[in-house]
This record gives structure tokens, C-alpha cells and sequence, in this order.
């Protein structure tokens, strides 16, 4: 479609019959809304039709309200939460995605420390390929990065231990902490952080550890313009603020993969960004 094509805005009953019965064949939510964009609907008009059928039918068209499944997030509820050495107060959440946007959850001198460390390794970061699953460098994230194992040094131990309490599974289940630095024009395009089960670079990952369950963004300076991590399906997007953490799930409450957990980090425009980030695992992983 071209820019100049004005885009469907209003799904009619024979679309939200046809989303429905795809739904009801098990069809995935994010090839559901990709048909109706290449058909000419505007992305947020079709994701709505597709919500709106997941809230009305639940786990599928033929439930009733009475059995729709009800989705409890991982993090616990609450304004307060305990991470085992510090108590990390919630500001803002959404439900659909998991989403949370939580404050304490580093200090400053855990910040400053993970940057010192991370700037004598840096690297430029690289993306899972999604045919053949090896890492490489894409021009989709334009930063650089440095990964440490699970309990590397005293920091890291302290800090796997704390996003452990936080995200409620075991600290086996995690991978390696990855800091991140973004200079000017630094981003990251919207992106899932799962492992798509339909592709093939994906199988080696979800056989070590299984699939991705969680994310845990932590701030490690405020950043003077730009690089805002963004949800552009829900149009939500978080300010990097230092301390900060940004915590989401993939999980639909029928189980699925929640295209909804599309995100991204927006360019830097003035200063720099770092971050350190956290994935969980279904399972142990040799992190």
C-alpha cells in the first residue's frame, strides 16, 4: 500500500467473523493483524478488532465468559515489592502486556559501577539471526554491548540475585546480564525479545533453557533526549530514568505469544544511553 492510500479504520462483521474462526483454527494473533495490514487496515484499527476477539471468546471463540482464562503476571501486586535486599516501589503497570515500570531498582553507585565495568568490554552488540539462530550484527540495533555471566563478580551476583526476587523464578532460569551503551542516532527497532517457534534460527535457543518468559530493562543513567523504550502497539513508552527498571511478559492469557510485547528503543538524540538488561528462561539455562 502507498503512503498516499488511506487506510481502513473500521473493521466490518465479516472481518470480525473471519478473525474469529482464525483464532478458533489456532492461528496466531500476529499473522491474524499482519493479513489485515497487507488487506489495507490501519495496524491499530485491526489490533483492536483482534483483542477485542480474544476478550469476547477467551481461550477460543466457541468458550463462554465464564471460561475465559484469567492471566495473573509473575510480578507480584502491589505499590511495594521485595527484592530480597531492597524494597523497589512500582509506578506505573498495564495489564495487557504484563507490563511495569518500577523505581529503586539499582542505586546510583550500582549504575555508575556497571557502566565502569562494562567500558572495558565493549562490543558492538548483535541480534539472533532468525534463520540459522547465530548472533550477528544487524543494522536494526546500533549499539554496543558487554555481557557477564551469572554471578561474575559481587555485583552482578547481588544484582542476579535481586532480579530473581523480583521476577519470581530462580536465578538458573536467567541469562547473563547484558549492559548496553547508545550514542547519538543508537537504537534499537522494534523487536520481540521470544524466540519465534516459526523460525528456524529459534531452535537452538529454545532447546537450551526454553523459551524467553521476561524482561528486566534496569536504567543506568538519565537520558537527556531521546531513547525512549517504546511500545508501539499499545502506544506506551518509558523515559530512561537512572535506578529505573522497565519489567514485561509474553504471555497471552491463552498461553500464546503476545504480539502486543512489541518494543524498541527510539534514538538517542542528545547524550548517551546505558542500560543493563535481564532475560528469563522457561527453564535452567547455562547462563
Amino acid at each position: 500500500m502507498s503512503g498516499n492510500e488511506r487506510q481502513h479504520t473500521k473493521v466490518t462483521p465479516d472481518w470480525h467473523r473471519w478473525i474469529a474462526e482464525s483464532l478458533h483454527a489456532g492461528s496466531r494473533a500476529v499473522d491474524i493483524l499482519q493479513t489485515m495490514i497487507d488487506n489495507g487496515f490501519a495496524e491499530r484499527a485491526a489490533w483492536t478488532a483482534i483483542d477485542d476477539a480474544y476478550s469476547m471468546h477467551g481461550t477460543s471463540p466457541a468458550a463462554s465468559p465464564t471460561e475465559r482464562t484469567v492471566f495473573r503476571s509473575r510480578l507480584a501486586d502491589g505499590h511495594e515489592l521485595d527484592a530480597g535486599d531492597r524494597t523497589v516501589r512500582v509506578l506505573a503497570r498495564i495489564a495487557r502486556p504484563a507490563v511495569a515500570v518500577l523505581d529503586g531498582v539499582l542505586s546510583a553507585e550500582e549504575c555508575r559501577a556497571f557502566r565502569d565495568m562494562a567500558a572495558r568490554r565493549l562490543t558492538r552488540s548483535a541480534v539472533v539471526d532468525r534463520d540459522h539462530g547465530r548472533h550477528a550484527v544487524m543494522d536494526i540495533r546500533t549499539s554496543d554491548g558487554a555481557y557477564f555471566q551469572r554471578a561474575e563478580n559481587e555485583l552482578v551476583a547481588l544484582v542476579d540475585r535481586r532480579v530473581s526476587a523480583l521476577m519470581h523464578l530462580p536465578e538458573e532460569h536467567g541469562e547473563g546480564l547484558q549492559v548496553m551503551r547508545y550514542g547519538i542516532g543508537g537504537e534499537y527497532q522494534p523487536h520481540f525479545d521470544y524466540f519465534d517457534p516459526a523460525d528456524k534460527g529459534s531452535l537452538p535457543h529454545l532447546n537450551t533453557g526454553g523459551q524467553r518468559v521476561s524482561t528486566l530493562i534496569m536504567y543506568l543513567n538519565d537520558v537527556e533526549a531521546g531513547g525512549e523504550t517504546i511500545f508501539p502497539r499499545i502506544d506506551f513508552s518509558v523515559v530512561p530514568r537512572e535506578g529505573q527498571g522497565l519489567y514485561f511478559e509474553y504471555d497471552t492469557p491463552e498461553g500464546g505469544l503476545d504480539p502486543l510485547t512489541l518494543h524498541g528503543g527510539a534514538p538517542v538524540t542528545r547524550g548517551e544511553k546505558w542500560i543493563v538488561t535481564k532475560w528469563m528462561r522457561e527453564r535452567a539455562f547455562p547462563g
